[in-house]
């Protein structure tokens, strides 16, 4: 601590990620990235930014990323979603540090699952935002009815994090009825592994907020690029914090790829697909090897093993080069959160398993 901090800074408990170690033969499994690289498309279209030495980088992009938001309109045309409906930033971390500035810093206190994404509470404290951490059902479901009680905002992911269960569209429908004075932001950062988006209720409730990234299914999380789609009064909120803030978010290299992995459907169906396809069998075969699994829509899994501790099992699995997030937190602290891998990494962590909870198993 230094005397030249803020009170504030001395209040604040900083948001803890998941670590990026640099070790060879790593199988990472950690932080929730996608197995498989991101469309070729993205390569070459930053390769055309770079054309004639970067020339272009000489100059600011553009403050709005049009392109993109267009990009994305397209992409959701289905449900009628227009490019002043959308938000973009560095991640939906940075998209969700302006929703919380700009539209849930209110009166009455927000809430949100007392087990759900760690940032949610750091954003409370840098914002100085009441908040109600809700208990999630013995199940680790989220109960609508928990929510009843006035607010200055609800807001969760879905599926939620780190647990993978997911919240049916018609009851964050119920949610949106229930709190029409209240904005419920929905953070799908997983939704693309499994579910119904809420973007299809965008254009009926002014009070919903969708946040969605590209790190997760779109294999970008080294681009960091995010947005927010919802009602333009909303969307002119979150324009008016950024650009009090930092009125270029995006650079011309993370606009350009984000906008060919956008428009490349075929590779995004593929990728999304085989990593549900090796969710469902790893799932499939824990289950065998003695674990309790939550069923998950996202592309990791929340598992435990009643005869094993769980900090042992991840300590036991990065002494065989595995690392997997375990968070030494109430009520989860004997559950691993596995990234989903390609299906070799799988099949190692499997093998390393069976061999530490002496079970015996067919590995294919």
């Amino acid at each position: 601590m230094s005397r030249y901090w803020s009170s504030l800074v001395h209040r604040l408990m900083p948001y803890v990620p998941g670590e990026q170690p640099r070790l060879p033969n790593l199988v990472k499994l950690n932080t929730n990235e996608n197995p498989y690289p991101p469309s070729p498309r993205v390569d070459a279209a930053i390769a055309e930014e770079m054309a004639n030495g970067g020339e272009s980088l000489r100059l600011y992009p553009d403050p709005g990323a049009e392109r993109l938001k267009a990009a994305i309109a397209i992409r959701y045309m289905q449900f009628g979603i227009t490019p002043q409906q959308i938000f973009v930033g560095n991640g939906s971390d940075e998209v969700l540090a302006h929703v919380f500035m700009a539209l849930l810093k209110h009166e009455l206190p927000i809430f949100f699952p007392d087990i759900t994404y760690s940032f949610y509470p750091v954003y409370c404290g840098l914002y100085e935002i009441a908040h109600v951490a809700v208990p999630l059902d013995e199940n680790f479901e989220i109960r609508c009815e928990d929510y009843a009680a006035a607010n200055g905002g609800i807001i969760f992911p879905n599926p939620n994090a780190p647990t993978g269960r997911l919240l049916p569209l018609s009851a964050i429908e119920r949610l949106l009825l229930t709190h029409h004075r209240s904005v419920v932001v929905i953070d799908e950062a997983y939704i693309d592994f499994g579910g119904e988006s809420a973007l299809a209720l965008v254009n009926q409730h002014p009070n919903l907020l969708v946040v969605h990234t590209l790190s997760k299914s779109r294999s970008l999380a080294g681009l960091r690029v995010g947005y927010a789609v919802g009602h333009h009064d909303l969307i002119e909120a979150l324009e008016r914090v950024k650009n009090s803030f930092n009125s270029y978010p995006l650079d011309r290299l993370a606009i350009a790829g984000a906008v060919a992995a956008i428009g490349d459907q075929e590779h995004f169906e593929i990728t999304r697909q085989a990593v549900i396809s090796s969710r469902e069998a790893l799932r499939s075969t824990l289950l065998r090897l003695g674990f309790e699994v939550q069923p998950s829509a996202a592309n990791f899994i929340f598992a435990r093993h009643p005869q094993h501790d769980a900090g042992q099992l991840a300590a036991a699995l990065r002494q065989r080069g595995i690392i997997v997030r375990h968070f030494r937190l109430p009520r989860i602290d004997q559950y691993l959160r596995i990234t989903i891998g390609t299906d070799a990494q799988c099949a190692l962590l499997v093998k390393a398993l069976a061999e530490i909870v002496g079970a015996s198993i067919l590995i294919a």
